[in-house]
């Protein structure tokens, strides 16, 4: 199966035989993904399967032991910091459980963005401000502390935080975690909405396959630090690879075992392994 896009000039993200490791562990393997302009785009896979580190990787927190990232075009190992630091700008990032300052008001942690990297008037941010929070429902919230917020609500204010400064590329870490379903299914048409009207691309790290499958244009699953299957939502919904069906069907064993590698059981209760 082709991947989403092999056109260059309508890829804004291409990882292209992506190796990462924390010293001997390895986290991914050889990852080769493309994220074209315009499009949502979910990665899933189990935890701690490499889905995080690859989103480090795009924004430049991490830097790859093999392979190459590009981001509009360019390579990020090549980039000096500054250059980094510039193309970050125009990256947006949801972190999951939204990772709002807590002593700042909903008004001020959308601010902060436009305050720490534009010399905007403060009239002009406050306009700003009071409209991205009105494109999240949350204007008459401005004066609140994250703490007076329910969970929905703050990932809504972290969500105007991520497209202060229209961002070309919006990286979600898990936004549905934690989130009741009225929330749930608010935050995803906004990810949708915002997205399309930005004209941005998002790179969306989850694990709610149903809520997904709604508002992405293609998915790829990632197990062991490769990508195992890959597709558009109808594709994955009449998949029969049995990673996909074991994910979306939520079975305990398959391709993706239940149980963690060890010696035979009777090994251990009679003495003769580890403990």
């Amino acid at each position: 199966m082709p991947r989403l896009s092999s056109n260059s000039s309508a890829t804004l993200v291409q990882l292209q035989d992506v190796r990462f490791a924390y010293g001997e562990r390895v986290i991914l393997r050889g990852i080769d993904l493309d994220i074209p302009r315009g499009k949502v785009v979910a990665i899933m896979g189990g935890s701690g399967c490499g889905k995080t580190t690859l989103l480090r990787l795009v924004g430049g927190q991490l830097r790859a032991s093999g392979g190459t990232v590009n981001v509009a075009g360019q390579d990020l190992a090549r980039l000096s910091t500054r250059e980094l630091y510039a193309l970050r700008r125009r990256m947006g990032m949801l972190f999951q459980f939204g990772a709002l300052f807590t002593d700042m008001s909903v008004f001020d942690n959308v601010a902060f963005p436009l305050r720490e990297h534009t010399d905007l008037q403060p009239e002009l941010i406050r306009d700003l401000v009071l409209m991205k929070l009105n494109a999240v429902g949350l204007r008459g919230a401005a004066t609140l502390k994250p703490a007076e917020l329910s969970g929905g609500m703050a990932r809504r204010v972290a969500l105007a935080r991520a497209i202060a400064l229209d961002p070309m590329l919006i990286m979600y870490d898990e936004p549905f975690a934690g989130l009741d379903p009225i929330s749930l299914g608010v935050i995803g048409q906004l990810i949708r909405r915002l997205n399309d009207a930005l004209g941005a691309s998002t790179i969306m790290v989850t694990h709610d396959i149903l809520e997904s499958l709604q508002i992405v244009d293609y998915v790829y699953f990632i197990s062991e630090g490769r990508i195992v299957a890959h597709g558009t939502p109808d594709e994955i919904r009449a998949s029969t690879d049995p990673f996909v069906q074991q994910f979306i069907h939520a079975e305990a064993d398959g391709p993706v075992p239940f149980h963690y590698p060890a010696e035979p059981l009777a090994h251990s209760l009679l003495g003769r392994g580890a403990a």
